[in-house]
């Protein structure tokens, strides 16, 4: 669940206890290009109050000037669309042809919200299945592979950490990347079992493990929702992770080192009972290549990098990075044929 969700959720529970009549909007489906996608929401208070968006801002205004006129009342949700013509997407902001689809929920469940609020907060991914026809909710224990679901009745909303970060290693680059990808919205495992790196995470936010990586990854049911990125520098250990991780169904798997070091690590994976087409599956040196410097910098080229794997982005940086040392070599060795003649 994003940071803005949870901000929705949080200020509907505040409202909803404060006596305060409530609306929650959820985007059930987009049409063309939309600014928000499905499963976004926003909740509006009576007074015109609103967290959260489901537009660029001019659907929220019609949202607030409804419930002020006394239009979204009932206890049973409604469907509106915004964007059918032409005007109506000039009108409420939308790109040209795109459209969005709304459930209106006038009378949200208090209890619900708060019994999520507590799932959430124990990392317990979670499923919100509305009845759109009596405005029923219910909630249950979700599987990362599910994903948003609306069929014109039923809604089924995904709540809590889907996308998930293995980190090895808990030294100072660990912690800056770590820290980055709470931001960003990731259940993060940090594994190092190392003695001096004992009290390495202090953020309770993030579970810390201290088994061996090989062992941990498998104890923690790598999916496709997942992500493994080994930062300890140690062959040791970055190696023992890396040769369950990339057997896994993770989506992205990265590991720090040079180009040097890089390619020697593959030499050495090599060896074990890995295919070629898993061992190219390891993003080696991790991170984009952007020039950074230090830890946090660094930390911002492997989030980036992750984010690209995480949404299909072709990742171009390192291939203009090896075309360029390709080129280099050829001149180099050119350099040296003609010292030679000469």
């Amino acid at each position: 669940m994003d940071s803005t969700d949870l901000s929705v959720l949080n200020a509907a529970i505040e409202w909803l206890g404060a006596g305060r009549r409530t609306v929650l909007a959820t985007v059930v489906e987009t049409w063309g290009s939309s600014p928000r996608p499905v499963g976004a929401w926003l909740a509006i208070r009576d007074d015109g109050q609103v967290v959260g968006s489901v537009s660029g801002g001019c659907v929220e205004d019609d949202l607030i000037a409804r419930l002020r006129s006394g239009e979204l009342t009932g206890d049973v949700p409604e469907l509106l669309t915004y964007g059918v013509t032409r005007e109506q997407a000039a009108r409420f902001g939308l790109p040209c042809g795109g459209r969005v689809r709304l459930v209106i929920e006038p009378a949200p469940e208090a209890g619900l919200l708060e019994e999520l609020r507590t799932r959430i907060h124990h990392k317990r991914l979670t499923v919100r299945e509305l009845d759109t026809c009596s405005g029923r909710s219910v909630l249950r224990d979700a599987t990362r592979g599910e994903t948003f679901f609306f069929d014109g009745r039923i809604m089924r909303t995904l709540y809590g950490p889907r996308w998930r970060l293995i980190v090895i290693g808990a030294g100072q680059l660990s912690q800056y990347v770590c820290e980055m990808a709470l931001a960003a919205d990731y259940e993060v495992v940090v594994i190092d079992p190392r003695e001096e790196f004992a009290e390495g995470v202090t953020n309770p936010a993030i579970t810390f493990r201290r088994d061996m990586p090989d062992d941990a990854i498998l104890d923690l049911a790598v999916d496709t929702h997942t992500a493994i990125v080994a930062l300890t520098h140690d062959p040791k250990l970055d190696d023992l992770a890396l040769l369950e991780a990339l057997k896994s169904p993770a989506f992205y798997v990265g590991a720090l080192g040079s180009r040097t070091n890089s390619a020697k690590r593959r030499e050495r994976l090599a060896l074990f009972d890995l295919t070629a087409e898993e061992i190219d599956r390891l993003h080696g040196p991790v991170g984009l290549f952007i020039g950074a410097r230090s830890p946090a910098e660094m930390a911002v080229s492997i989030l980036a990098e992750i984010t690209a794997a995480k949404y299909g982005v072709p990742i171009v940086q390192k291939r203009a990075l090896a075309e360029r040392d390709r080129a280099e070599r050829h001149t180099l060795l050119d350099r040296m044929s003609t010292a030679c003649r000469t």
